[in-house]
């Protein structure tokens, strides 16, 4: 990594950024590797689970509009703090009255959403500290917090067989409240953040085509990374009867690969421009979902085409937001928070979709298959604009960076 850029910035942030969304994510998406013993308890239904993994996500990507709007008006720090005593509280209401139905379960997803939408904070808290050329790998440096999506994976299912799968709400809010100290100690607002929008501003972005191509972009690259981190523990339970704990291991090497290369993406992004380093992506990505949707007769198997599949969605994470600040620099607040909300809808949709295929069909195939689809349409979009983006705000001496 270039010397210069651990200069740039503010490091203390960075990182607090990094820890706070991690353990966040973690929180994010602990319904889906618990998901087997509490659609056992519950007596949920495949398209029940589907709906129960995929709550949080669509809680987390509508709620990111509502931090994207706090962080503008309250700076990033403020607004994360209150996000995360909501989640808290969340946790804590779980662990002590006790999920006991569907119903509760879905209510306790949509409060959860509250530390998805951390990915509005996060973001924008480390971004606003490093110049046009560092972007990529700044925000793929706390993007990588995408990672705690494996630690729910690897921890959670252990410890439900172990205390009770209610008691794993309480046990998280260790972690959580540890990175939430950490974060109010180092973490600082950058100088430079810009004054906050009224609603008209936030309307008026939407009127520009490009944000609107961005998260679509997202929503398949993102979308894809969560929905199967949300899923994948289920997944490997019906389709191979794993043992809720073993899936748990299975779902976790998937998720750690695609979360921990997201910073890859980032610099492959700034080094050899985001457009090139996208598109590269979509394309493997629709080729491996094609292939999981085919059926390995092992879960490895199955787990060596999920891996480069989850690997291509995670650094395509890293290249969409290296080039969302070159085009709106001084709408990033907002913009992290419209992409982000894009990226749970597509999130929200596979997991969803996953379910609901299972429960028609009695096969995820065809969910599998649609979502490989959309990372088609991706790549056939950004083919699209990259000649107007490269002659625009990307040609060089305007974005500052390579697109």
């Amino acid at each position: 990594m270039d010397k210069s850029f651990w200069k740039a910035g503010h490091t203390p942030t960075l990182i607090a950024a990094f820890l706070y969304f991690d353990l966040s994510f973690m929180v994010w998406v602990m319904l889906g590797p618990l998901g087997v013993q509490i659609a056992s308890d519950l007596g949920l239904d495949a398209g029940q689970k589907g709906l129960m993994v995929a709550t949080p996500v669509l809680a987390g990507a509508l709620l990111r509009i509502v931090m994207g709007v706090l962080v503008d008006h309250l700076k990033p720090k403020k607004a994360g703090l209150i996000g995360q005593l909501v989640v808290l509280c969340a946790l804590a209401w779980a662990w002590l009255a006790g999920i006991h139905s569907f119903q509760q379960v879905l209510v306790l997803g949509m409060l959860l959403g509250f530390a998805g939408a951390a990915f509005a904070v996060a973001l924008p808290l480390a971004s606003r500290w490093y110049p046009p050329q560092h972007q990529g790998t700044a925000l793929g440096i706390a993007g990588a917090g995408n990672s705690g999506t494996a630690l729910a994976a690897l921890f959670a299912p252990g410890l439900a067989v172990a205390f009770g799968w209610n008691s794993v709400f309480g046990l998280a809010m260790i972690p959580l409240g540890i990175a939430l100290a950490v974060y109010l100690v180092f973490a600082k607002d950058s100088p430079e953040c810009p004054p906050a929008k009224s609603m008209t501003e936030y309307l008026h972005v939407l009127k520009d085509k490009d944000a609107w191509w961005f998260m679509f972009f997202y929503s398949v690259t993102f979308g894809g990374f969560v929905g199967m981190a949300s899923s994948l523990t289920i997944y490997f339970n019906t389709q191979y009867g794993l043992p809720a704990i073993t899936a748990g291991y299975f779902t976790a090497a998937c998720v750690f690969a695609g979360s921990l290369v997201r910073p890859l993406g980032g610099m492959l992004a700034d080094r050899l421009g985001g457009i090139r380093t996208l598109s590269v992506m979509y394309a493997l990505a629709a080729a491996f979902l094609l292939l999981v949707s085919v059926g390995m007769a092992t879960p490895m198997l199955a787990m060596t085409v999920i891996v480069p599949a989850m690997l291509a969605l995670g650094m395509g994470n890293g290249a969409v937001f290296q080039l969302v600040p070159q085009r709106f620099r001084r709408e990033i607040g907002v913009m992290t928070g419209l992409v982000g909300m894009a990226g749970g809808v597509g999130g929200f949709y596979l997991a969803s979709s996953l379910g609901y295929s299972h429960k028609l069909t009695g096969s995820y195939q065809i969910g599998f298959e649609i979502f490989a689809g959309l990372a088609v349409v991706a790549l056939v979009g950004l083919t699209k604009v990259k000649s107007r983006w490269r002659t625009t705000w990307g040609a060089p001496g305007v974005a500052g960076a390579r697109i």
